[in-house]
């Protein structure tokens, strides 16, 4: 029985690779939900393991291979359950890491991410490779201690970032030497390309946090506008704003505010953060200088927030608008990422124009 099945395995492992991508990528979206949710961190924790025992055991039957030992009939199992684990991998990571930030400051990052989850599947005979798998588990243990330190901590910034390479690096070495200890043969003939690719990885993912490029997770935008007024009436905030477009709804155009220079408008956001999670955010108003090509900082309002809540933590702050023209207020980490944006057009008026009132929450 066992002989057909793997020799099943062998004949179809072109389609089973496929579904082995696509199970991940289904068990992501039925077991994501929030970031901070007991289930997501088992599943991602579930992936680790995968990773862990599949690579290794390969590894074990490749040594003892080269040795002259018969390979098994069922190690197509181990490559499949690596690619598996780490189709899920990329899923989650563009599920979570896709609903944070702006794209035009993440595309590079999110970018990279789309290409390894759709190329998965064209480089799966690579799954069975030492180096290949190594640095791909590494670029993925890096990604995921980058939302997970946070988690455990309740903070996030720099010292979080810097910690969860940290974490990610004590973690890869411990399992190199359990590789090592596997096959030291076999592991000594890839050593150098594994620690190059790795060190490159963490390279880069630095590059991409020191840069802004990183999205800001466990933080994301849930909400938010810009309004004539907003007040707090708990448990909720009353706006004021002007009617909007139809164009401005599906997202083709920004909102234009009609005012008199020199009164206030208000930017309200609901950034969600995780349970127990505590830090500063800031509101970054910036007015774009048509003769300088620039946008140029008017003002930046900084309030603390805590996580726990499903809509967002409710926040908003007001700056006084001098100048007609192309605004945005910029959401912004207290490490400089950008967890969302607010464009809009502030158009000089006499009047106000007609305004209605909106409840957020």
């Amino acid at each position: 029985m066992f002989r057909r099945l793997f020799a099943w395995m062998n004949k179809y492992e072109r389609h089973l690779s496929a579904v082995a991508m696509v199970g991940g990528f289904i068990i992501d979206q039925l077991f994501f939900g929030r970031i901070d949710l007991a289930r997501t961190e088992a599943v991602f924790l579930a992936y680790v393991a995968i990773c862990v025992v599949a690579i290794a055991w390969l590894h074990r039957i490749e040594e003892r291979a080269e040795a002259g030992k018969p390979r098994p009939r069922w190690r197509p199992v181990l490559p499949l359950a690596t690619q598996f684990a780490l189709g899920g991998f990329w899923s989650g990571f563009v599920f979570f890491y896709g609903r944070a930030g702006v794209i035009a400051a993440s595309w590079p990052y999110l970018a990279l991410l789309m290409f390894i989850l759709i190329f998965n599947e064209v480089l799966k005979k690579y799954h069975d490779r030492l180096v290949f798998t190594n640095v791909l588990f590494f670029f993925a243990l890096f990604s995921y201690a980058i939302f997970a330190v946070p988690l455990a901590t309740g903070t996030i910034g720099v010292g979080d970032f810097i910690l969860s390479g940290a974490v990610a690096l004590g973690f890869f070495a411990l399992f190199e030497l359990l590789l090592y200890y596997l096959g030291r043969r076999r592991y000594r003939s890839g050593a150098r390309a594994i620690a190059a690719g790795s060190l490159a990885t963490y390279a880069l993912i630095n590059l991409f946090y020191f840069t802004g490029v990183l999205p800001p997770l466990p933080l994301s935008l849930k909400s938010g506008g810009i309004y004539h007024s907003v007040v707090h009436q708990a448990p909720s905030y009353t706006a004021l704003a002007e009617p909007e477009r139809w164009e401005v709804r599906l997202g083709l155009a920004e909102p234009v505010l009609h005012l008199p220079l020199g009164t206030p408008l208000y930017a309200f956001s609901a950034v969600f953060a995780p349970v127990a999670l505590a830090t500063t955010i800031t509101h970054r108003w910036e007015w774009y200088d048509p003769e300088r090509g620039a946008w140029v900082t008017e003002a930046a309002v900084a309030y603390p927030i805590e996580g726990g809540r499903d809509g967002g933590y409710l926040g908003y702050s007001a700056k006084s608008i001098g100048q007609a023209g192309k605004w945005r207020v910029r959401i912004e980490t207290i490490d400089g990422r950008v967890i969302g944006e607010l464009d809009f057009i502030a158009a000089a008026a006499t009047t106000s124009p007609p305004l209605t009132m909106k409840t957020l929450d």
